[in-house]
């Protein structure tokens, strides 16, 4: 078994695949980012043949991330292979990911080729790509479910056409453990040149044992494992990264190898996905979720008073939660402030401090606590570079029993003029919306609207997020406010402010 398991990121691509996941190129370029700091060993950054959006976003990554392997994927054919090596032209590290499937159920209904086309297609796919890069990785797509001796066939012909990573894919998550890992082995035992190539293994949790698979494949030999930050991904999601990692790093004695991950940017990476997908972490989510470390039976609190260790098998500094939540309130400084970023694994530009200083602020006057999951929320708002087309001055809401609800607002455009407009509504909320609407020249149909308490109490900050139709394209938007229909109000322009930066459109009627 080898001592170092590669983790292959594919939050960026398999992950915003995601049902309700959307992110522009800046929102990936920020995961991208963090998931440098997180020192994961490759990041697929997308598939760039699918959309120009896609194609920038991959070419970005590439040119900005340094010290990973940058990877995007290509189906087996020529013109998505040179999309994809156009992208990665200024990738430090660039792999193309060429996939084909294999299985018979995918042959014979999907692709309509015999066994003997789908080695050609997959020798000449690998060839391709090799004209442009070192480093090919191939997935013979649906392998679970492909015969194993045609699979071992496919394996060798494509290790044989060059590449240096060969991914198992679990493509719709019919495996369990015992048999992926039987896959495993069976390639290292039969494929004689199995030792020129990393053997990959990439899971779907449609049976909630994606990770159960993963770590199976890796105690039978599998040298990196594909996977998402909080699993997220198509259907029912992905191998969980946080999962994989802590497994291997818990159990130690058990696998006997480990990651380069450092471990303590889990947190953060974690909340920062979720935010900028609108994807939430479910309480009880294994390692990132809310309760992952909270004990409320009282013999569990009796046995953590007394060790930790009865209760607990990880300490949550290991993943970046700092047990004890600070408080910070109106009169604290800049320098408590910068300091408890610092703890919380956050790296801000000072133009992002000061914004986020000045809204701790602004918070802090109408808040007697600020915690960490408040500040967090501040952060995260300052992380997510929505450009400030139309900015909120000002709101007024009128509703109640017997009451026609009506909203007004003012809002700021970029060369300093004011615009006003009010309208009537079947809520506050949906009036709100409208009057924005008006002023902003941009009408959106809400498409999702999710509200949460940042913290207890009756202060607690509210966080908004929402997900816009605008021409048929999603636009998401999030903010945090102590006022819920003044972070309504935010959250809506942060959307409407993306599509005003996508457009131009930024004078609205008068």
């Amino acid at each position: 078994m080898p001592n170092n398991i590669l983790i292959f990121d594919t939050t960026l691509r398999d992950g915003e695949q995601s049902p309700g996941a959307s992110l522009d190129i800046h929102e990936k370029v920020q995961i991208a980012r963090q998931l440098m700091l997180l020192n994961v060993d490759i990041i697929e950054a997308g598939f760039p043949v699918t959309s120009p959006g896609d194609f920038e976003s991959v070419s970005r990554i590439a040119k900005e991330i340094r010290g990973v392997s940058i990877a995007a994927l290509a189906r087996a054919v020529e013109k998505d292979i040179e999309s994809a090596a156009k992208a990665l032209e200024k990738a430090e590290k660039p792999r193309i990911h060429v996939f084909l499937a294999t299985s018979e159920i995918h042959r014979k209904f999907k692709l309509l080729k015999a066994k003997e086309e789908i080695l050609a297609l997959a020798y000449k796919g690998v060839k391709t790509a090799l004209k442009y890069v070192d480093d090919v990785e191939f997935s013979p797509e649906d392998a679970s479910r492909t015969e194993l001796d045609f699979l071992c066939q496919v394996v060798e012909t494509v290790i044989n056409a060059g590449v240096k990573t060969v991914n198992i894919p679990d493509t719709v998550g019919y495996s369990v453990p015992d048999h992926y890992a039987s896959i495993i082995r069976e390639l290292k035992a039969n494929v004689k040149n199995i030792n020129k190539a990393v053997i990959s293994v990439h899971c779907h949790n449609d049976l909630g044992l994606a990770v159960a698979n993963s770590l199976a494949a890796v105690k039978a030999g599998a040298q990196q494992v594909e996977c998402t930050v909080n699993g997220i991904g198509e259907r029912a999601g992905n191998a969980a990264l946080e999962e994989i990692v802590m497994a291997i790093r818990t159990r130690h004695d058990f696998y006997q190898c480990s990651t380069r991950i450092v471990t303590n940017e889990i947190i953060a990476t974690s909340r920062l996905v979720s935010t900028l997908t609108g994807l939430r972490v479910q309480r009880n989510k294994a390692i990132v979720g809310e309760n992952a470390f909270a004990h409320q039976s009282g013999v569990h609190q009796d046995g953590m008073i007394k060790e930790r260790s009865t209760y607990e098998i990880m300490k949550p500094a290991d993943i970046g939660l700092l047990k004890n939540k600070l408080v910070l309130g109106k009169l604290s400084g800049r320098h408590a402030f910068k300091e408890r970023i610092k703890e919380l694994g956050y790296d801000l530009s000072e133009s992002e401090f000061e914004r986020a200083f000045a809204e701790f602020k602004n918070i802090a006057d109408k808040k007697k606590e600020i915690f960490d999951e408040d500040i967090e929320a501040i952060i995260g708002m300052e992380k997510m570079d929505v450009p400030a087309i139309f900015q909120l001055e000002s709101l007024s809401i009128s509703c109640g029993p017997h009451t026609v609800p009506t909203a007004g607002v003012r809002l700021k455009l970029q060369d300093g003029k004011l615009v006003d407009n009010a309208t009537i509504g079947d809520g506050p909320v949906d009036a709100l919306f409208k009057a924005i609407d008006l002023s902003t020249g941009i009408p959106g149909k809400l498409q999702d609207y999710n509200i949460r308490a940042v913290t207890s109490g009756k202060d607690a900050m509210g966080e908004v997020q929402v997900s816009v139709d605008v021409n048929g394209k999603i636009f998401g938007g999030r903010a945090v406010s102590t006022d819920i229909i003044e972070a309504s109000a935010k959250a809506y322009l942060s959307a409407i402010n993306k599509v005003a930066a996508t457009s131009r459109k930024q004078t609205p009627p008068q």
